[in-house]
């Protein structure tokens, strides 16, 4: 189960106003029938979108089933794998950290962990937290995870087994020469933020981001009670039921600042949301516009990657951002206009190719509709 690194970017015209709902929840959005047409298309066990505004989620729809072949709808209250969506979180995070001085973004990794040996061996040392979150650090995309989850020991040790492996990885280029996009630089990222708090990153996510947020339902790893069909399922690639389900049917914990968040739609828009709103100078969590300016800013000529997302421009939205996550088993997608004040967030729970491109299918589907408002 490596992390997939794949990225899409959409391409849909006109200008886009968002109307207002004040009740997301209450009513079935006019384009739910069209979701349920691009599920049925694409072959999909379940399927979620949502629009958002800078107030908050303003349109939720959800269709199919949780299982292939089951019974069991999707429902508006169920969760959803967000895989490297959650980066943008991570990054988030470290702009906190940034904020009360506990690090800058110029930080190194030799700084913070001034102790570890091979590391002052490694041109890793002079990796920065900007670098590690903007892929820059040089840093392969991934690890052997799941050898440093069998080596046993919590998952902060996990990812100090984490950064030692990185240290003795040999020809590293210098960081800032080449672009790669980079799981293994999120985790070390994630780590430096446990080595300042001295909490581990989940913990960090809960009490400094979920909670101010009003995120309630957000989670780690795989959906669901074992072998209980209480969410929604995970679908391998080849749109096949996996044959597990829960917190272990997942890429290894050790990897969770780079994408093991789950959590339902609403509370998706929660995140989404405070970013739009920071932008437009209305953020509770940051203290100041600049900061999500600066997440939403690319780091450097070569790469339009910022801090958790891509900043392209499209004629619909201006400069707006854009990711996708799966851990193979789930897509999820997400694209914000906040010189528009709107963005579109959709999920289904398969790892298919036409799972990617069904969520493309839908975000275009969702920008159109509220060109036409």
């Amino acid at each position: 189960m490596e992390p997939t690194t794949r990225r899409h970017f959409l391409s849909v015209a006109s200008g886009v106003l968002l109307a207002p709902r004040t009740s997301p929840a209450a009513e079935a959005p006019v384009w739910q029938k069209d979701l349920e047409e691009v599920r049925l298309k694409y072959d999909l066990p379940g399927l979620g979108a949502a629009l958002v505004s800078t107030e908050g989620c303003q349109g939720l729809a959800v269709c199919g089933v949780r299982k292939k072949d089951a019974k069991a709808a999707v429902t508006t209250q169920d969760s959803w794998h967000l895989g490297s969506n959650t980066k943008a979180m991570t990054s988030t995070l470290a702009a906190l950290a940034v904020e009360e001085g506990r690090l800058r973004w110029d930080s190194r990794l030799g700084e913070v962990f001034p102790r570890q040996k091979d590391l002052k061996k490694s041109p890793l040392a002079g990796a920065t937290l900007t670098q590690l979150l903007s892929h820059w650090s040089g840093l392969p995309p991934n690890a052997m995870w799941a050898a440093l989850m069998l080596a046993g020991g919590d998952v902060r040790a996990q990812r100090e087994a984490a950064l030692e492996l990185a240290a003795r990885t040999p020809e590293l280029p210098p960081p800032g020469g080449r672009h790669e996009y980079s799981n293994f630089g999120y985790v070390l990222a994630g780590h430096m933020l446990e080595e300042v708090w001295q909490e581990t990153w989940e913990e960090l996510m809960r009490s400094r981001l979920f909670k101010p947020l009003g995120i309630s339902h957000a989670g780690f790893g795989g959906l669901g009670t074992p072998g209980r069909l209480d969410q929604p399922w995970p679908h391998n690639g080849g749109g096949e039921p996996m044959p597990n389900n829960g917190p272990l049917v997942d890429n290894p914990a050790v990897l969770g600042p780079a994408g093991t968040v789950h959590m339902p739609l609403e509370d998706w828009s929660r995140f989404i949301a405070e970013h739009l709103a920071g932008r437009a100078g209305r953020g509770r969590l940051l203290k100041t516009q600049a900061v999500y300016e600066h997440l939403h800013t690319a780091t450097q000529t070569g790469s339009p990657y910022a801090f958790g997302w891509i900043a392209v421009e499209r004629r619909w939205g201006g400069r707006v951002l854009n990711h996708n996550g799966s851990n193979t088993m789930n897509h999820s997608v997400a694209w914000l206009a906040p010189e528009r004040g709107f963005a579109v967030i959709a999920c289904t729970n398969s790892g298919s190719d036409k799972a990617a491109k069904a969520l493309d299918d839908v975000a275009s589907l969702l920008i159109q509709t509220q060109a036409k408002k």
